[in-house]
Parts: C-alpha cells; structure tokens; sequence
C-alpha cells in the first residue's frame, strides 16, 4: 500500500521558502514532501534527454539539488516558480558537472561503449535524442551572453518545466513576450546544436 503523498495547500510552498530565507530549519525539512515529487519528475524528465550510461539517477539528482538549495545563506526565492527555477539550474550545472567529470580520460572518457548483443529490443518511445550535456551547456553559456532573457525563458520553461504564465510571473513580464522569447530560443539552440 503506498502512503498517501501530502498535498500543498495553495501558498504553504510559498510560505514555507520564506521561512527557510529568514533561517527557520524545519521549514526544510517540512518543504521536501510537498516539492519531491514535482522535482523528482523534472528530475526524471531531465535525464531521459541524456546519453545512455549515465550512473546519476534521478533520486539522486533530487537529492542533491534538495540540498544545494536548502544550504544556501540566503535564497531570496519569492514564489513556487521561483525556487523550481533555481531547481533547474542546479541540476544543469550537477548534470554538466558530472559530464565534465565523466568525459576526463582518467575515468575512460576517451573510450567509446561497445555494444555487445544485437538483439535487444528497440526502444518505441523516443520523445528527443539523447543530448550532449557539454554541448548544451556550452550552447546555453553562449545564448546567455548573446540573449540573457531568452536564456531565462529557456531555462524556466524547459529546465524547470514552467508554464508561460508561470514564467512570466517569475521574470514580471508578459506571457505573450514570454511565448516569442521561448519560440526564439528552442530554435536558436536547435540551430547552434545541429552545427
């Protein structure tokens, strides 16, 4: 029998971010039930663009970007949306971390995987390719210095899995300006990583 998830009153995550800013420590520790399992999704969504072989699971991932957030001094987040942004930016620069880490010679990354049997099954629901997490990141380093609010877009829209509505409301703007940002970024970056 699965135990019931708790649910968040409309508020409670807010409130809760910003008893966590003024120092309160069991605000965390009252925060990861109500936000696991949205973070564990886009944790879980995240890693499913990414190559083969990869040793992070999701929990994993939730687990650290949990406490890198937790830990900071002072996080100043001032709604939901705003700590699932910071969400997805600290598991990109987690999932870079360890593809630097992992392409380093001295842990094989010179070395290409072999497969060994040719008769596995192939897979029937592929929603992306798998993406080159060094490239992206380089990619995304480039789009912000060329286009630093779309770069936010793209991050709070696709990293962190925001709504237009919600984004907007995180970088006070419009949810139409919101929309051409975001249209002009999914094909700025798919140009710049097709090349």
């Amino acid at each position: 029998m699965n135990p019931k998830k708790p649910q968040a009153k409309p508020g409670e995550v807010t409130r809760l971010l910003q008893s966590i800013g003024e120092g309160n420590q069991h605000a965390a520790a009252d925060l990861l039930p109500l936000v696991y399992a949205e973070l564990r999704r886009l944790a879980a969504s995240r890693m499913a663009h990414l190559p083969p072989g990869q040793t992070l699971q999701p929990t994993a991932l939730v687990h650290d970007v949990y406490l890198e957030l937790v830990g900071q001094e002072d996080p100043g987040w001032n709604s939901r949306a705003h700590f699932f942004g910071a969400a997805a930016q600290a598991m990109r620069e987690i999932l870079v971390d360890q593809a630097r880490r992992k392409s380093r010679r001295k842990h094989g990354g010179d070395r290409k995987r072999e497969v060994l049997a040719d008769d596995q099954p192939a897979m029937t629901e592929i929603e992306m390719p798998p993406v080159d997490v060094l490239a992206l990141d380089e990619a995304l380093d480039r789009m912000k210095t060329e286009h630093p609010r779309r770069t936010e877009v793209l991050m709070l829209r696709f990293f962190a899995g925001l709504s237009a509505e919600q984004t907007a409301e995180v970088l006070k703007t419009s949810a139409r300006t919101i929309e051409r940002d975001w249209q002009f970024a999914r094909v700025w970056l798919h140009r710049e990583l097709s090349t």
